[in-house]
């Protein structure tokens, strides 16, 4: 589908011209500001009133996802439509695509909210996963092969940073862990051995024409990132040329149009000394992991998704210095990092000054009205020179504010 350029500025009626975006979290109001620079005004749909994307935005539709007269706002204001998060539901995507372009479209946002669905649209496109199984029934529960087994079962809908999944170690706690899951639909791969994790970021356009950041490696912490790495040798260059390609694949074969970011596990493989790529999930949307692009390339991610949204030219962004990502949950502001959650009430402010004192490094706040504990309220990028300057800037950050790097 060619779909005509949306252009930024006054049309030929004396109309602003209106992008929206689904969802009001942190990620729509970095498309936000993105549409904004570029001259457009925005349009979000989302039902919380102190939303970061509706407190910045032009217009903010407060209502649920699939309120008939809300997504009938959107189409009457929208020249076209983006999304910020994979759960926005499918069928307010269908029914806006019907009239105005949405990007991403209905179907993909469909098979990215169903593992199934998902691991199923990476064997059609001959991207190796990890060795898994589908259940659905108790009968699939008890023919499980013992070969995927120690496993992490895993909820085919509604699972990010680690909720929905349960480490299984052997036959007996399967049962358990299926109905720990409420016994839905669920995926259980066979436990690997990584070495490291990584992540690619396509935009792809209406056209066709598809463009990729630098292959990104990432640290997790209890299932949530903690820290992005971005720069030349990150990565042995076969792996990451394999996973580029990987990437641009899985987005062909989806026809998708937009930002889609592309997680991988590199595993451990007595063949190959560097290891291998398995493929591991998709977010048909800007990610975490590629915050690093506001501030160390020419492009951003954000700036990309209003490029393929709107129909534009699609510009091959360029890295012009190594970088480092933190992300900043809401912990920081307490007084007392092992407290369980909800225990205690945000005491403190991270000590911002001794943060920006250090070199290169840049602040990014939400515009949350409230910290709570595993909520993403920020990040730091940290660039540099060289590799050693920035990942010793990124070390004295994560110490002074005492964020986990294992």
């Amino acid at each position: 589908m060619n779909q005509k350029a949306v252009l930024p500025g006054t049309t030929a009626n004396g109309q602003q011209t209106t992008l929206g975006v689904m969802g009001g979290g942190q990620l729509g109001r970095m498309f936000v500001q993105a549409a904004q620079r570029m001259g457009y005004f925005t349009a979000v749909l989302d039902p919380d009133p102190a939303s970061p994307a509706g407190l910045i935005s032009h217009f903010h539709i407060q209502a649920d996802y699939l309120d008939e007269q809300a997504l009938a706002q959107m189409m009457q204001r929208c020249a076209a439509i983006s999304t910020e998060f994979e759960n926005v539901p499918s069928g307010a995507m269908f029914t806006l695509g019907a009239h105005r372009p949405v990007a991403p479209s209905a179907q993909c946002l469909a098979i990215a909210q169903d593992r199934i669905r998902e691991k199923a649209h990476f064997k059609t496109c001959g991207v190796p996963t990890a060795p898994y199984a589908v259940i659905k029934t108790p009968e699939q529960l008890d023919a499980i092969d013992d070969t995927l087994l120690p496993g992490i079962l895993k909820t085919a809908q509604l699972g990010y940073d680690g909720k929905g999944q349960v480490r299984v170690q052997e036959r007996a706690d399967l049962a358990a862990a299926w109905a720990q899951l409420k016994s839905v639909p669920c995926v259980l791969e066979r436990q690997l051995e990584l070495l490291c994790e990584c992540s690619v970021i396509v935009a792809r356009g209406w056209d066709g024409a598809a463009v990729t950041y630098p292959v990104q490696r990432n640290v997790h912490v209890d299932g949530i990132l903690a820290m992005t790495e971005v720069f030349d040798g990150n990565l042995p260059s076969a792996l990451a040329e394999q996973a580029r390609h990987a990437a641009c694949a899985i987005a062909h074969e989806l026809e998708y149009v937009g930002i889609l970011c592309v997680e991988f596990f590199v595993i451990a493989d007595p063949a190959h000394a560097d290891g291998s790529l398995v493929v591991n999930e998709i977010a048909p949307r800007p990610h975490n992991s590629g915050h690093y692009t506001m501030d160390a390339c020419d492009y951003s991610q954000f700036d990309l998704q209003v490029y393929t949204l709107a129909g534009l030219p699609l510009p091959a962004p360029r890295q012009h210095s190594p970088a480092v990502m933190l992300n900043l949950l809401g912990d920081l502001w307490f007084s007392h990092p092992g407290v369980a959650a909800g225990a205690d009430a945000p005491a403190k402010t991270p000590d911002w000054l001794a943060v920006l004192a250090l070199p290169g490094v840049r602040l990014h706040l939400y515009g949350k009205l409230r910290a709570s504990r595993g909520r993403k309220m920020g990040h730091l990028t940290i660039t540099g020179d060289t590799v050693q300057q920035v990942q010793a800037t990124a070390a004295s950050a994560a110490e002074l504010l005492g964020i986990r790097l294992a």
